[in-house]
């Protein structure tokens, strides 16, 4: 599933659907968050959008799982220039350099980098925008808002709260808001300081307030100032206000009993102590959807999605941050998937985890997504599942077939693929439909999966094989044709398809190939992650050069079964030729 979103985030890319692509690789890291490679296209598309905040984050994350890998640090350099820290892209460059000295992007970058360092000093720090935009970023903002009765009603003025989130997203958009007295007043409570009242009256010019006075106006001013005021004694907290944080202080207590009790698998003396916390303090929403976890461990799920339903209802009321309301609606989800095993119903839960993930993105509940769709396709497979129909699909598709009305034949087989998905013949013969269309990267896919269903299925090694020698990969040709002759030794497809393949590798090797197929060979090769691998490989590279320089230390090289092996697929490739 990761290298699906991937590869979607890669077209978009690619097309210059910059955003598209980030949510793609956002998905796929939700299914894999330790692949490096994730973060970096993420961090280059965040980069490509401008957002060069989130595109910083990727990269740290990128070098931080893989500190060895010199295109995380070209992330991390592009960042900071995009931030305008020159001086730390620099540093970011330096360090990908002296894993990789040859690479022309960290070269490119790091001369970019030293270029603007040379000519904008650094300044630390960022606006004075940014600094009070981040105030607003952290996760008690809502809470802090909605406790103070000035600033309360403000959660329910829709045209406000959409500014808060611009201002989450972007802190450097506060500017654009601080003409709102609302927001002035949220950004004093976040600051946690008092404007001074205006005074009604007109300030007197400078001048008139910073001219000296004479010992006579002095003593005059000081006789006429009146007495200071007593400091006002603090307010005394009223028996109702002490009772009710007494009761807050209760209400925790008996939540760290319940998770205890919850740890030790003792579920009913967990209920007991999360209700406690829920009639001592209904403000904390917490208590509901733990007592919620203990029905769902419990498989009373009937009483855990009445309790998520109240946490979410109450949430609302308390303006709650979002990630508990999507905690609350995550954990209903999953006690609905549970049911769905037996009512057959998984829409309602895939609803609710949509839902959780509006309110919050977070990879559990994206992965919890994502198998209530996939056991709701299962399902349908199940009830879709007849042989009997399937075999019959596959005698019209091939029928069809022998017309040559290819495009007919694979709907066919199609549709016995969908009433028998584990039948590999139908693999087979959709596969060599494709290949007469011309549609050969399906064809190989089509291959590839009849080969998994069935490893000793000889028709499943000659269409891989017919493929791939179409698509020019003769090495890999030949290595498909090899692996079926193991299981079929005598199959005269395979052992034709291994002399034509060793025909081709030859004429590679012997030099007869015209300067245009030598070229689009090369051009084929170098896109091969695998002659890539075999190119940067530094043993590899000190071989190609005895090859040219040291004969007598090439020919020890070659002795080498693993040498010989990657040599052979160079020349096959056309990228060495052999004299």
């Amino acid at each position: 599933m990761a290298d699906e979103a991937k590869a979607k985030g890669n077209v978009a890319f690619a097309a210059g659907r910059f955003e598209e692509a980030a949510q793609h690789f956002g998905d796929a890291i939700a299914l894999a968050p330790d692949n490096h490679v994730l973060y970096s296209n993420r961090s280059a598309a965040y980069a490509s959008l401008g957002r060069y905040s989130e595109a910083l984050a990727d990269a740290e994350r990128t070098v931080a799982l893989r500190p060895d890998w010199a295109k995380g640090y070209s992330r991390l350099g592009a960042a900071h220039l995009g931030l305008g820290d020159a001086p730390r892209a620099v540093e970011a460059y330096e360090k990908g350099l002296a894993l990789e000295p040859s690479n022309e992007a960290l070269k490119s970058g790091l001369a970019q980098a030293r270029q603007q360092a040379a000519s904008t000093p650094r300044r630390p720090g960022g606006s004075g925008a940014d600094a009070f935009g981040k105030v607003f970023q952290g996760p008690e903002l809502w809470s802090k808002i909605a406790a103070d009765p000035t600033t309360r009603g403000y959660l329910n003025q829709p045209d406000f709260v959409q500014m808060l989130r611009e201002v989450q997203r972007n802190p450097s958009s506060l500017n654009t808001y601080l003409s709102d007295q609302r927001m002035v007043q949220v950004l004093t409570l976040m600051l946690n300081i008092k404007l001074p009242h205006q005074n009604s009256g007109a300030s007197e010019p400078a001048a008139a307030q910073s001219a000296p006075q004479t010992p006579k106006q002095q003593s005059e001013a000081k006789a006429r100032e009146p007495e200071p005021e007593p400091e006002p004694e603090p307010m005394e907290v009223t028996e109702e206000e002490k009772e009710r944080k007494e009761r807050k202080a209760t209400a925790r207590k008996e939540k760290e009993a319940g998770n205890a009790a919850y740890k030790k698998k003792d579920f009913d003396t967990a209920i007991q102590h999360y209700t406690k916390a829920m009639e001592l303090d209904d403000e904390d929403i917490s208590y509901i959807t733990n007592r919620a976890a203990v029905y769902l461990e419990m498989g009373k799920y009937d009483e855990c999605i009445k309790d998520c339903d109240k946490a979410v209802e109450r949430g609302r009321e308390l303006h709650a941050d979002f990630k508990m309301i999507s905690r609350a609606l995550t954990r209903k989800g999953t006690a609905l998937a549970k049911l769905a095993k037996s009512s057959k119903d998984y829409d309602v839960a895939i609803e609710t985890f949509q839902k959780a993930l509006t309110e919050h993105r977070n990879p559990d509940t994206l992965k919890k997504l994502n198998d209530a769709e996939r056991a709701k396709k299962e399902l349908e497979q199940q009830e879709y599942y007849d042989p009997k129909i399937a075999d019959e699909e596959r005698e019209k598709g091939n029928e069809f077939f022998k017309q040559q009305k290819y495009p007919e034949a694979v709907k066919h087989y199609t549709e016995a693929l969908r009433r028998n998905p584990k039948d590999p013949r139908v693999y087979s013969n959709r596969a060599a439909c494709y290949t007469k269309l011309g549609a050969l990267p399906e064809g190989l896919k089509d291959a590839e999966k009849c080969i998994e269903l069935d490893p000793t299925f000889s028709k499943g090694y000659t269409r891989k094989g017919a493929i791939q020698f179409f698509m020019k990969e003769y090495d890999k040709a030949l290595e498909t044709y090899q692996a079926g002759l193991k299981h079929d030794p005598k199959n005269p497809e395979l052992l034709d398809g291994v002399r034509r393949c060793v025909e081709q590798i030859n004429k590679a090797s012997r030099g007869e190939l015209s300067e245009e197929e030598l070229k689009e060979r090369q051009s084929k090769a170098m896109q091969d992650p695998e002659i890539q691998n075999i190119l940067t490989d530094p043993i590899m590279r000190q071989v190609l050069t005895d090859l040219q320089e040291n004969p007598q230390a090439a020919q020890a090289h070659l002795k080498n079964p693993g040498v010989m092996q990657k040599i052979q697929k160079l020349v096959s490739a056309g990228i060495v030729q052999m004299k």
